[in-house]
């Protein structure tokens, strides 16, 4: 039986749950991509939570969200002609076993947008679950970096030339970030959501394999920020940030000169100034410092590799420069 239209309310809750996809399993139980509706009529908005099995605080994000929705529509508060869908994780194969890829071939969902249905298994199921999110007028991912490490909170948006930073501001992040694209980003969900004309923007916050309830809790209300102004929900909320606009050329980044045991100094957030000692590398066997790494200049810590292990030449720290002191 093809569930993949089919629609029903979850056993005991008035949530509108959807197959948004479905690939037959040979041998276990078929994958299905998970979507649920809130509101009717314009497709408005779709969020979406992890595509990769380590996202835990994506998916964890994605779930709260859809909390929260509930709690909004029950209230009344939802307009009588938006639709907002969010889909919670592309990638459950991969999350039950622990795995960051596709379980079965190690591929990466995000490099497979937008998709093929005659392709590989992670191509078909970009392709199916694109074929339904792009039709939405805004398009939110709950993101993680492709190095583990801690963000300060804030929005992306590629450069397409359709990027609209003002409303990437309603969002109320302290900063909003924009990145060129490289030929790596041309298969992400973020560049293809913004060339098929949905306005996309990826969400950052301070973890992926574990739980930050506080930088959670802020993209969350990002989110539910940006529904509110943009006229779809009633929700009263702290006001958030006048972002600061910043192209991720003009970032420094500060990379490793040795391997070892990475002891943190600065994390995100931190100001420094030039000179200051951001980070010790030890020797894992003889216990001695054998390289730190200094600021290069003024300014904000914006990204800090998390690992306790660092490799030679490795993004150890991104650093915003102050311009003006």
């Amino acid at each position: 039986m093809d569930r993949r239209n089919q629609t029903y309310l979850k056993e005991g809750t008035d949530l509108k749950k959807e197959i948004i996809y479905n690939l037959s399993g040979l041998y276990r139980d078929d994958f299905r991509v998970t979507g649920y509706r809130f509101g009717k009529g314009e497709k408005t908005c779709c969020v979406i939570g992890s595509l990769r099995g380590d996202e835990i605080q994506q998916l964890y994000m994605c779930g709260q969200l859809v909390k929260a929705l509930s709690a909004i529509e029950k209230k009344g508060d939802f307009a009588h002609d938006r639709e907002v869908l969010v889909i919670p994780s592309l990638n459950s194969y991969s999350t039950n076993i622990g795995k960051r890829f596709w379980c079965l071939d190690n591929t990466d969902i995000n490099r497979m947008f937008p998709g093929d249905p005659h392709g590989e298994t992670t191509e078909r199921v970009a392709a199916g679950v694109f074929k339904e999110i792009n039709q939405y007028k805004f398009g939110v991912q709950f993101a993680s970096f492709y190095i583990p490490g801690v963000f300060i909170p804030h929005v992306r948006m590629m450069k397409t030339a359709k990027e609209n930073a003002s409303l990437a501001d309603l969002f109320g992040l302290p900063y909003i970030v924009l990145r060129t694209p490289t030929a790596m980003d041309r298969t992400t969900l973020n560049f293809n959501w913004q060339v098929s004309g949905t306005a996309a923007f990826s969400v950052y916050t301070n973890a992926t394999e574990t739980i930050d309830e506080n930088s959670a809790e802020q993209g969350i209300s990002a989110v539910l920020r940006f529904l509110s102004r943009m006229g779809v929900i009633k929700y009263r909320c702290h006001g958030g940030y006048m972002g600061t606009i910043i192209d991720e050329d003009d970032m420094m980044n500060i990379n490793s000169s040795a391997a070892g045991i990475y002891r943190q100094v600065c994390g995100v957030g931190d100001e420094v100034h030039r000179g200051d000692v951001m980070a010790q590398i030890v020797h894992p066997y003889e216990g001695g410092t054998v390289s730190e790494l200094h600021a290069p200049a003024d300014g904000v810590v914006f990204f800090a590799h998390k690992k306790p292990l660092i490799t030679e030449s490795t993004l150890a720290f991104k650093l915003i420069k102050r311009l003006h002191k």
